[in-house]
């Protein structure tokens, strides 16, 4: 448990950090695993889907027998996005698409009790994403970083990319877009923080990106197709 400590307290200290180191990273990695994971069984078990147990529990085999003994950023990297594939996989496969909103809010819940950053600073939630969207290396941008009102610009979301190499290198890609399971993740994020959000999905030259926004106002992006969410 203090090693889990150690690493949910390494991961708090990346996000205060726009560009964190490779071990910061790697914490992050570690943290979102364990609340994917952790989020999963909380969906499970408040669904009482005691028939799935079996299937479940294999489920935990293979993300945990894989995971890495001393790796570094890359290789977590590799074992998160193959465990969340493996996630998504069974959620869908035992429970339907139209549930993955309810895994994402399951997750948000591990997410609100172990982060110990404020509720109702809409910087709070939109740094976390960021530190997310940088483990890629996406392209990002802040247009207001305020408690009250904050709004970042990934302009280019660069999972998708990756998601396309892990697809070559044999993981299983259940979703047809990584936003199925992103926009009701983070929106989730958002309101536990007892927070509004909003977004829009955007598409230019560049590539596929979004733009989020966190307030403890009702909001709305300026443009696009977007949609609202309260905390």
């Amino acid at each position: 448990m203090t090693e889990l400590n150690g690493t949910l307290m390494s991961a708090e200290a990346a996000e205060a950090d726009g560009k964190p180191a490779a071990e910061e990273r790697t914490a992050l990695w570690k943290r979102r695993l364990f609340e994917a994971e952790a989020g999963l069984t909380r969906f499970v078990v408040e669904a009482r889907a005691g028939a799935h147990m079996q299937s479940l529990l294999e489920v935990k085999h293979a993300i945990f027998e894989s995971l890495p003994e001393d790796g570094g950023e890359h290789e977590w990297k590799a074992a998160f996005f193959r465990g969340q594939a493996l996630m998504e996989q069974f959620l869908v496969g035992h429970f339907g698409h139209d549930e993955l909103a309810a895994w994402a809010a399951s997750n948000s819940a591990i997410y609100a009790a172990v982060d110990s950053a404020p509720k109702h600073d809409a910087f709070v939630p939109l740094q976390r994403l960021d530190a997310q969207a940088g483990l890629y290396d996406s392209d990002t941008e802040w247009v207001e970083d305020g408690p009250e009102h904050a709004v970042l610009n990934i302009r280019h979301c660069a999972i998708w990319d990756y998601r396309e190499l892990a697809r070559k290198r044999g993981v299983t890609i259940t979703l047809q877009s990584p936003c199925e399971y992103c926009v009701p993740a983070v929106t989730a994020m958002i309101t536990s923080k007892g927070l509004n959000a909003a977004h829009e999905l955007t598409e230019n030259r560049t590539g596929r990106g979004c733009v989020w926004t966190a307030s403890r106002q009702p909001c709305r992006p300026a443009t696009g197709n977007h949609q609202e969410s309260e905390g």
